[in-house]
Parts: C-alpha cells; sequence; structure tokens
C-alpha cells in the first residue's frame, strides 16, 4: 500500500494539508473538502467578502454541494441572498431551468438544476458565481448558461482556488491557486 501524498496550502491565515488523488493517468489534484470545516469556511468567507466589496451585485449563485458552505458563510458576511443550483430535479422545483457539464472529479456528465422559486431571485439581476475550486471552468460553464436562461447577468466568479492552467483564471477573484501535479 502506498503511502497517501499531500500538498501544502495557507489561505484566509490558516494551513490545510490537501490529499492528492489521481483524476487521470499522471495526472493527480490536491483536493480541498470544505465540508465539516467551519474554521476554513468562515476564515475565507470574510476574505472573499473583502475582495467582493467594491463590487455591484444582487445574489450569490453556487453549484451543489462541496460549495454550499461557502456560499452560505458569504452570504452572511455580505448580507446577499445565495442561490444553490442544484444536481437532480425534484418535483417540488416546478419549471426549473437545467444546463449539463462534464465534472472533472467524477469524469461524468453533471446537470444543474435552478429551481422555480429561485428563478425570481435571479431574473434580472447581477450575481456573483461561487465556488470552492474551479479547475476545468465545466461547473462555472454550466451555471453560467442557467443563469443567462434565467435573465440574469454574471458580475463576477468567486473561488477560494482556481487550478491548472493559472493565466486561465486570471479573471476570477480567488484567494489562491492549486497545481496540477503530473507524473
Amino acid at each position: 500500500m502506498s503511502e497517501k501524498e499531500f500538498y501544502t496550502v495557507e489561505v484566509a491565515g490558516l494551513k490545510r494539508d490537501l490529499r492528492l488523488f489521481e483524476v487521470a493517468p499522471k495526472l493527480r489534484i490536491a483536493i480541498l473538502n470544505i465540508l465539516g470545516d467551519t474554521e476554513l469556511v468562515q476564515a475565507c468567507a470574510r476574505e472573499l467578502a473583502k475582495k467582493l466589496a467594491s463590487l455591484d451585485y444582487d445574489v450569490l449563485v453556487t453549484a451543489e454541494a462541496k460549495s454550499i458552505p461557502l456560499a452560505y458563510a458569504l452570504a452572511v458576511e455580505t448580507k446577499k441572498p445565495y442561490v444553490v443550483l442544484r444536481k437532480a430535479y425534484k418535483p417540488y422545483m416546478g419549471d426549473a431551468l437545467k444546463a449539463e457539464t462534464l465534472s472533472i472529479t467524477t469524469g461524468q456528465p453533471q446537470v444543474l438544476i435552478l429551481d422555480e422559486k429561485d428563478r425570481a431571485l435571479v431574473q434580472g439581476k447581477k450575481v456573483v458565481i461561487v465556488d470552492d475550486v474551479i479547475s476545468t471552468g465545466s461547473t462555472l460553464q454550466g451555471m453560467r448558461m442557467i443563469l443567462d436562461k434565467a435573465g440574469a447577468t454574471v458580475t463576477a466568479e468567486t473561488a477560494i482556488f482556481t487550478e491548472g492552467e493559472k493565466s486561465k483564471w486570471l479573471h476570477i477573484i480567488a484567494l489562491g491557486h492549486l497545481p496540477l501535479f503530473t507524473d
């Protein structure tokens, strides 16, 4: 059995050891899992709120599931509402909007759904997209597609980390960047 490998990061004044996982042959990524890490979520939300303070926007939007705690904490910090784009349709969602993307972490198509009740929150509004880590941009693309269908304007995109080709993510408001690990 091989020894687990980690990549140490410092973000929002805190250090975390991120486990490296192989997502393709000879390609590993550092996995940030903020679920349950309230100290990190709160610290990152405070720092991101400072970076968003000068922007004009109405609503925060995130995709289910790992970035929900960040969106919630950021909503508390900024006093803005937040919307979660779901991954499965439930009958109570009514006339929902859908978009499909490809997830890097699962390698499978991923559906994102905007609940009918949340359409009114984003329609005609300026939104900030919130994610924990932006890697390939596929989730961002899906979120943009739904928000465009809903008549929202994306003002900014924010994340704790970007990952991969750094020059691709210069427009993202982020607290740090994660490299890709190739063998």
